[in-house]
């Protein structure tokens, strides 16, 4: 099921048909596509090209590990993300590699990283949803992960499914029109809240 937006300006087909699902199918995701998705996050810009990113992965073909990970998130996130394929942690280097100091752009960076992630998935013809509905503390314990590290985002990743197989109050959300404030709210020119023109 695509779910496309009516964008005000012309936009990039893949941003165009990019959404994420609630409702995923019971289809693995391949390696070489898995691969592909973590290939397109590494490609990201970053600040002085430090690569902030790291990902956790944890497919479903390895229960125990899948289990571990899907524990991580909230109780409703669990609900609908344990039909995902794949789950995955987004995890942030606070400190620049080189020089130990601290990098104040590591989580804008990995925001990228997951952003490209998100398009190539689409471009493959798969989703990805991301989550901020996790437990960063449950997940330091479980992957132990160092100081300076964290945790940013959880992410299901699989092919968009029948909203119909998800609970009421999900599959409502799950097909809601898909919506932006107007740029007017969001670009400014000349001093804060004055739109762009």
């Amino acid at each position: 099921m695509e779910r496309t937006p009516e964008p005000d300006h012309p936009i990039h087909d893949l941003i165009h048909k990019r959404w994420s699902p609630l409702a995923f199918a019971d289809q693995a995701v391949s390696d070489a596509d898995l691969r592909s998705v973590l290939e397109a996050a590494r490609w990201a810009p970053s600040c002085f090209n430090d690569q902030p990113w790291r990902f956790i992965v944890a497919r479903r073909e390895q229960p125990d590990e899948y289990a571990r990970l899907l524990s991580c998130l909230v109780e409703k996130n669990q609900s609908w993300a344990k039909s995902a394929p794949v789950l995955m942690l987004s995890v942030a280097h606070l400190d620049f590699a080189k020089t130990g100091k601290p990098n104040r752009h590591a989580l804008h960076d990995v925001g990228l990283a997951a952003a490209q992630l998100c398009l190539q998935a689409t471009a493959l013809g798969l989703s990805a949803h991301q989550m901020a509905g996790f437990s960063q503390d449950r997940a330091r314990e479980l992957y132990a992960i160092p100081d300076r590290f964290e945790p940013v985002a959880a992410i299901a990743l699989g092919y968009a499914g029948d909203p119909n197989q998800l609970p009421d109050d999900l599959r409502a959300r799950d097909r809601a029109p898909r919506t932006r404030l107007p740029q007017a709210q969001l670009v400014f020119s000349g001093t804060w809240d004055h739109p762009l023109e």
